[in-house]
């Protein structure tokens, strides 16, 4: 079974406007950069993002905001980006904002099939407002629902053309949960191998969840460069 596409752009051909992304990573670290910079070539708008972070300035998701391609953001940690905060302060962008643990499983249980949990975190907070809460052995709780996503971008180290991913240290943040919680998932990879080359017992998304595969080129960023004087 060989998944491997030309490009992102081939991957993304049939997102449409309106529709909702799940895009992994963590900071800088394992984001699909090159899906993302597609989406920004072809312009489709209204999206909804499901993502951790909300990009930098001019990269990443930074992107999709420059050029109005957002319509809402579903995310956790959202202080490293200017033009996100002018967009919200001025009613141009919406935003759903959540804990981060609470974000991870509510796209962890929209893979499962899960259609809402209860979580302790954020009771008794403006997260809890409009939610329904519950009691349980003297300790209140929040219920959250699932998120599920038409498409999700994932950024692994390894990959093969049958769709088996590893991912490298942080990169594991996001990406394997949304990897099961889309209608279709392209993966992005540093590196694709051969089928068998990759550790079975290291494989962390089979290639079972993902639709298209393809290899890119990266240059490594450091988000907040901190030099220690000796």
């Amino acid at each position: 079974m060989d998944k491997r596409i030309a490009s992102a752009d081939e991957g993304i051909a049939n997102l449409r406007d309106g529709m909702t992304i799940m895009m992994g990573g963590f900071g800088l670290c394992g984001i699909p950069e090159k899906l993302t910079e597609a989406v920004w070539r072809k312009g489709t708008r209204d999206l909804t993002i499901i993502s951790n972070n909300a990009g930098i300035d001019g990269f990443g998701i930074g992107l999709l905001l420059q050029n109005r391609q957002v319509k809402k953001m579903v995310s956790s940690y959202v202080g490293e980006n200017k033009l996100f905060e002018q967009l919200v302060l001025s009613g141009e962008l919406e935003v759903e904002l959540n804990p981060q643990g609470t974000l991870a499983e509510r796209i962890r249980a929209g893979g499962a099939g899960i259609p809402a949990f209860y979580t302790p975190t954020g009771y008794g907070t403006m997260v809890a407002d409009g939610k329904e809460t519950r009691e349980f052995d003297g300790r209140h709780y929040v219920l959250e629902r699932a998120l599920h996503a038409d498409f999700a971008f994932v950024k692994a180290w390894k990959g093969d053309r049958m769709g088996n991913l590893i991912y490298r240290k942080t990169t594991r943040n996001f990406n394997p949960m949304m990897a099961t919680a889309a209608d279709y998932v392209i993966a992005e990879v540093e590196q694709l191998d051969e089928p068998g080359e990759l550790p079975p017992d290291q494989v962390h998304t089979p290639g079972i969840f993902v639709n298209a595969i393809f290899q890119g080129t990266y240059v490594k960023r450091i988000e907040k460069r901190t030099i220690r004087k000796v």
